[in-house]
């Protein structure tokens, strides 16, 4: 089924990376004004930390040689869309790694849209059926037709915060041991579900 939102070109029309990123930079420069507790703004003071996981990730990320032979055996034209928002510590430690892969092949459009703007399309990607869990990532070929999704998180890590929560540990905790897993994985776990992904719905 081809959605209407697709027909609608609203993931044609979402952000480029670069004005994803241009967004989360400004962002992270007005979190370190002075006046910022008098803004009310919900999640930005998480936002220059993101801003800074990002912009390691994009300056240090090489990528898997097999992970790039596969994606740039990509031979038809396909849209990539991210759903996110700048607030998401999730989203700030996945998304260099998947805009880099995309970057890899022109056939490839990538498109970053925003949660919060577009709960109808978040409502159709629900983690679990219930959550609304970023960043999540679909793939679709020029007609619309849903060639893949990923997200919100590597399996192994969304383990952990399963395990941790059963625990019952705080959420300030396993935040911590979170994103400490992320600097440990280095992507790798992303780069090795998204080659399964990709050879699996035969597109490369």
């Amino acid at each position: 089924m081809i959605h209407q939102f697709f027909l609608d070109r609203r993931p044609h029309n979402g952000m480029t990376f670069e004005e994803y990123t241009e967004m989360m930079r400004r962002a992270a420069e007005e979190a370190e004004k002075p006046d910022l507790q008098n803004k009310q703004i919900e999640g930005q003071p998480l936002v220059k930390l993101n801003y800074q996981r990002f912009s390691r990730i994009l300056r240090t990320y090489k990528i898997d040689p097999l992970l790039e032979k596969i994606v740039k055996n990509i031979s038809t034209s396909q849209i990539w869309m991210i759903i996110s928002e700048i607030s998401c510590g999730d989203s700030s430690q996945n998304i260099p790694y998947i805009a880099k892969i995309a970057g890899l092949n022109p056939l490839i459009s990538l498109r970053i849209i925003l949660r919060d703007s577009n709960p109808d399309i978040m409502d159709h990607y629900l983690t679990n059926g219930t959550s609304r869990s970023i960043p999540k990532l679909v793939a679709f070929d020029e007609s619309g037709n849903e060639l893949f999704q990923w997200g919100a998180r590597p399996a192994e890590a969304q383990a952990l915060v399963d395990r941790l929560r059963s625990e019952g540990v705080p959420k300030e905790e396993f935040i911590e041991e979170l994103h400490l897993w992320y600097g440990r994985d280095r992507g790798k776990t992303l780069e090795n579900e998204l080659k399964k992904i990709i050879t699996s719905c035969g597109i490369a």
